[in-house]
């Protein structure tokens, strides 16, 4: 067993865990840990951009209203002031790292800003169709050789370290720490810290169809969760509109942008349908747009829809979308004459654990940042590129916060007991009930819902859950078994938080209750 010591532990890679780590490495004793390599994460699959305030033609009133409208009257509007108030601060700092945006010198910003669904304006500042990608690695590049960050490749957070488990520090309500495995070894490691950042991303793996890398299962929610942090609205899980349908296109987004830059979508037929479902047509909020795509498949049978963006110009689509032109043309589709077959897929979790603006959670010296957390930012529904701009925002203010506090003695740590456990015999299990779980949750808790269907699903949850919780009591745990015991917790979540909203709102539709209430009130679930 090994046991190590930081000033700040980060569990995550993405966007919000690279801000933190950069920050606090200035003065701070980081470690970084990530399931797979550094850059893998959610935030470098991103491809539309980031919302920001840049543009005279765009104000700060005009991107909360925008935010407040697509989050279905659920957004927290002292939240959402403060993240789009500092989004262009945020941007900033993006720029001094070197971080190159696609440029636009007839712009006054001299950045090129596109529109997506829900925008009134344009204000989504991007680095072509790839922004995730390009602010992935240069941020990574510097956090690879940053001395005061150490970097655990290859480990998985097993659970929280809290006072629970520690019998001399109990009542004081505060996280130490975590149990790490090493997927290379094998082995848990105590790593003590005297604060811990929970940055690991959504729980999109949950759904048999979705926009995520296959990292997304959920683990910081459900650690937080463990750990006694309440959960607030799990049940808005937001469906991507436009996957690209295609055997070989495992989890292909078709950004926001296209239908931004004009892209219409179509039946079989040719036919356009989104006017009849909505007067903003193909820039309604995602929402709407996925679940007319879902009413239009359910209706005629169909596998998938078309997005169409062959009108425009040749150039202007190699140009803007360099990254979905090649990838669609590997594929046999040229996106510059044909139209483009897509499906909804499950794409962001706007729930998760509740946070105030510094990204601090219920528990003292434990924050959540990101998609992992629950801000009130989105409300009901995310509108299009917030999200990376909330993990820059709320970074920055979790880093003013954790520079305020005084570094305090460390308590000595228990090392983790595997003293009563054995090797698994048959691995198969997590295998055959992660796919049942994903399949089901798909049937049962997707864009449309239905009181019989999510009580179908919570009965599967419960003897899923029976069977895992005595498979992680008698076998030695590994990186399958922690992510499949993570993605049953936070498929609990959202059917509990399903259960008991009795409406429809933003992202939960629900046949048994289809009208909004009077009131928007928010979901939160407490141990």
């Amino acid at each position: 067993m090994q046991s190590s010591r930081f000033d700040a532990l980060i569990i995550g890679s993405g966007l919000a865990g690279l801000t933190l780590a950069l920050n606090l490495a200035e003065t701070r004793k980081v470690a970084l840990i990530t399931k797979r390599t550094l850059y893998d994460s959610s935030s470098a699959w991103a491809q539309g951009g980031i919302a920001a305030v840049l543009s005279i033609e765009d104000s700060l009133e005009a991107h909360v209203r925008d935010t407040l409208i697509a989050g279905a009257d659920l957004c927290n509007e002292a939240m959402t002031r403060h993240i789009v108030g500092h989004g262009p601060q945020a941007i900033q700092w993006l720029i001094d790292r070197g971080v190159h945006f696609t440029r636009d010198n007839q712009n006054e910003t001299g950045y090129h800003l596109t529109r997506e669904g829900g925008h009134s304006v344009r204000r989504i500042i991007h680095s072509d169709d790839a922004t995730g990608k390009v602010v992935q690695l240069t941020l990574t590049r510097q956090v690879a050789q940053h001395p005061n960050i150490t970097v655990l490749e290859r480990h998985i957070a097993i659970d929280l370290i809290t006072s629970e488990k520690l019998p001399h520090a109990r009542g004081n309500n505060r996280c130490y720490g975590a149990y790490v495995l090493d997927i290379y070894t094998g082995e848990v490691r105590t790593i003590a810290a005297q604060n811990t950042v929970l940055a690991t991303g959504g729980a999109g793996k949950v759904y048999l169809y979705t926009t995520n890398p296959d990292v997304a299962t959920g683990d910081g929610i459900a650690m937080g969760w463990r750990a006694g942090c309440r959960v607030a609205n799990m049940e808005f899980v937001q469906f991507h509109p436009t996957c690209l349908y295609h055997p070989h296109a495992k989890s292909f987004l078709i950004t926001e942008a296209v239908r931004g830059e004009g892209g219409v979508l179509r039946l079989p037929d040719g036919e356009r349908f989104m006017p009849g479902h909505d007067e903003r047509a193909e820039l309604a909020p995602r929402d709407i747009v996925a679940r007319a795509i879902d009413f239009e498949m359910k209706k005629r049978g169909l596998d998938c829809v078309f997005l169409d963006i062959s009108h425009q110009p040749a150039d202007f689509l190699v140009q803007h979308f360099p990254t979905i032109y090649k990838r669609c043309l590997e594929l046999g589709i040229d996106i510059t004459r044909e139209p483009i077959p897509v499906v909804p897929a499950a794409h962001y979790t706007c729930g998760g654990i509740v946070t105030d603006q510094r990204g601090r959670t219920d528990l003292d010296n434990l924050y959540a940042v990101g998609e992992t957390a629950y801000t009130g930012l989105h409300g009901a529904n995310r509108l299009a590129s917030n999200s990376l701009l909330e993990c820059l925002v709320i970074g920055l203010s979790a880093v003013e916060d954790i520079l305020t506090r005084a570094l305090v003695s460390d308590l000595p740590l228990p090392d983790w007991d595997e003293s009563r456990v054995t090797d698994a015999d048959e691995e198969v299990v997590i295998s055959h009930n992660w796919d049942e779980l994903r399949r089901f949750m798909w049937n049962y808790v997707g864009i449309v819902r239905t009181n019989k269907r999510l009580q179908r699903a919570q009965h599967r949850i419960r003897l899923l859950s029976g069977e895992i919780d005595e498979y992680y009591s008698n076998f030695r745990v590994t990186s399958d078994l922690l992510e499949l015991r993570n993605l049953v917790c936070a498929s609990d979540l959202i059917v509990r938080s399903a259960m008991l909203r009795h409406e429809s709102r933003g992202l939960h539709y629900s046949q048994d209750y289809p009208e909004a209430l009077p009131r928007a009130t928010d979901t939160i679930l407490s141990r």
